[in-house]
């Protein structure tokens, strides 16, 4: 039985550095993009992307570990063989997909995914414009690494494998079958909250690092698991139509526009920002915006102190949908989420990348695993420089089942900029975590689970900006508060309805002119647009966000959830359900087929858009 443990033990081992190897071929074939990478840059890649060398490593062990099972109760040398076939055939598909990648990451600037499978509909064209020599030096690199991976296997490691039967069948089953157990975590890349993802090997500001780290074959087959044909779902309307209704929709009425003063909120255009998220908070939740009293006291009276957006909705109801609407002014898919596409989220503009363009650093914080739904790649990838986590605290504190409780990473934040150089101006986003399920915080006011977390969650944002306020950069900060999305409560309400999507932002800080009430239809997804005007930078890539203070400006608020969509403006209400294709609610009925169209004309447009990137 040790033979077989040991033959199991040095397959998975043995795939490790014929994965590895990938890594530093990749970045010499790509030299120029690697800009002179040194050895540490070498080093961090082979050592960041051993996670999912791991993950691929335990998929490629699952055969032998099954022929190991089955050769306990029926030995003989005939697995040998049939090893050996396994082995030359997992070579050429490894040595395939790394050789493929190398060749299109220099055309396509992220590694291997789904994508190749449309182009192979048409081999012909595909190959058409690969230049000859490409195509050998791509096969000769094939060649020698496949017969490399076979080789290595066939000489070392399948002799290993024993022909003898096993002296304890039930005793060697049992380990076996345990040994399968712990082969699971290196598939499912780890045993926290978050499961094997390229985000997960993500490390640098430097996004050809990052993507040097990745696994192609990994990145190949989670692309194949989430993919689908987006641009042909949702076609409620010809194309022609669809085009005319979106402009109608979506462009302002210069008449407007142009014939209005520009209502400026801020005393700078050049402010340091603060974005904080707050998890799941719900308008219901907040008096400031007609929620229940009692529950948020300090943003109760911060909201007196600065711009409060009292119709403002969450578009969706997760947090990678709604970090994406609020920071890249990307409206929420209902079935699906664009975080998890690396390759089709870093298209996306984002608020980072047009501050970055005008001398901005940009910070990302969350007490919790970065690694969850892809979120460590789709920070890098939206122009933020420096990521800290749930991995950068202490086990001591993170007491939350989700990581850090926002008392520790509101001090956290207090500390990094009390350190500022106020030379350079920032971007930072926080997204808090201890009002997320199963809302457990050091912090016991309120009878109510959630309301007493949305508690404690307030408690540290009214310490943190009485803090800030002392601090010399205040008078030159706006703080945003928003939600990343809203909550079901009241219990009472359904997963559909407009109150499930209210949420609270409100804009404070010393580059506030003077306390406002905005009473405007508006979304997550506007925010984008709103801040890059107040800021006098253009906002025209950012095609589904609007500036909530153009008086020309379409007024309404779009909302998915799971496969369905709600449409707010000043005539009422409608909610479609597309499963059933019919209304789940439309208040009133009049003007509601209006409404209905309009919230189809954005879904259609997202997904056509979506199916593009």
């Amino acid at each position: 039985m040790k033979k077989r443990l040991l033959f199991l033990l040095t397959v998975f081992i043995g795939w490790l550095p014929v994965l590895a190897i990938q890594k530093p071929v990749f970045m010499l074939y790509h030299h120029a993009l690697a800009n002179g990478g040194s050895l540490t840059d070498y080093l961090k890649v082979i050592t960041h992307g051993l996670l999912l060398d791991c993950t691929v490593s335990g998929y490629l062990t699952v055969i032998p570990l099954l022929s190991v099972l089955i050769s306990i109760w029926l030995p003989g040398r005939f697995y040998q063989k049939f090893l050996k076939s396994y082995f030359l055939i997992m070579g050429i598909v490894v040595a395939a997909i790394f050789a493929v990648d190398v060749a299109l990451y220099g055309y396509w600037g992220f590694r291997l995914d789904a994508t190749l499978f449309f182009y192979l509909q048409s081999p012909a064209d595909a190959m058409a414009s690969v230049p000859v020599g490409t195509f050998l030096l791509q096969f000769a690199l094939f060649g020698i690494y496949a017969y490399g991976i076979f080789w290595l296997f066939k000489r070392f490691i399948v002799p290993l494998f024993p022909a003898t039967p096993a002296q304890n069948r039930l005793g060697g089953t049992i380990i076996v079958l345990l040994l399968a157990g712990i082969l699971f975590i290196p598939i499912r890349g780890g045993v926290t909250t978050s499961t094997a993802n390229v985000g997960m090997v993500y490390f640098s500001k430097n996004q050809f690092l990052n993507h040097s780290a990745i696994n192609p074959a990994f990145s190949l087959l989670a692309s194949l698991s989430k993919q689908q044909d987006f641009a042909a779902q949702f076609n409620f309307f010809p194309e022609e139509e669809r085009k005319e209704r979106y402009a109608a929709l979506t462009l302002p009425d210069d008449s407007l526009t142009n014939n209005t003063e520009k209502v400026s909120l801020l005393t700078t255009d050049r402010p340091n920002i603060l974005i904080i998220l707050m998890e799941s908070f719900t308008a219901n939740a907040i008096e400031a915006v007609g929620g229940e009293a009692g529950v948020t006291p300090n943003l109760n009276r911060l909201s007196k102190e600065g711009i409060t957006f009292t119709n403002m909705y969450a578009n969706s109801f997760r947090t990678d949908r709604g970090i994406v609407a609020v920071l890249n002014g990307y409206l929420a898919q209902p079935t699906t989420s664009i975080m998890k596409y690396p390759a089709k989220s870093q298209t996306l503009p984002s608020i980072a990348k047009s501050l970055g363009e005008q001398g901005y650093v940009a910070d990302m914080l969350y007490g919790g695993d970065i690694n969850f739904t892809n979120m460590q790649s789709y920070f890098f990838s939206s122009g933020y420089s420096q990521i800290t986590a749930d991995r950068d605290f202490p086990l001591s504190s993170r007491l939350s089942k989700w990581g850090a409780n926002d008392d520790i990473t509101f001090t956290h934040l207090y500390e990094s900029i009390k350190d500022r150089d106020e030379k350079t101006p920032w971007l930072s986003t926080f997204l808090t975590l201890s009002s997320h399920e199963p809302f457990e915080v050091p912090f016991h006011h309120l009878d109510n689970p959630y309301l007493n977390s949305v508690a404690f969650t307030d408690s540290c944002i009214g310490s943190f900006v009485d803090k800030l306020k002392e601090l010399p950069t205040w008078k030159n900060t706006l703080v945003v508060l928003i939600s990343d999305h809203g909550f079901r409560y009241p219990s009472t309400l359904t997963d559909y309805e407009p109150r499930r999507f209210h949420i609270p932002m409100i804009w404070l800080g010393g580059a506030v002119k003077e306390p406002m009430v905005i009473d405007t239809y508006a979304n997550q997804t506007d925010l984008a647009a709103t801040l890059l005007c107040q800021l006098n930078l253009p906002h025209d890539s950012f095609i589904f966000s609007r500036d909530i203070l153009d008086p020309g400006s379409p007024k309404y608020a779009f909302y998915t959830f799971p496969n369905g969509f709600g449409f707010i403006d000043s005539t009422g209400v409608s909610v479609y359900d597309n499963e059933s294709n019919k209304p789940l609610l439309e208040t009133p009925v009049t003007n509601s087929e209006t409404r209905l169209n309009k919230g189809k004309v954005l879904l259609q447009t997202l997904y056509d858009d979506l199916g593009s990137r």
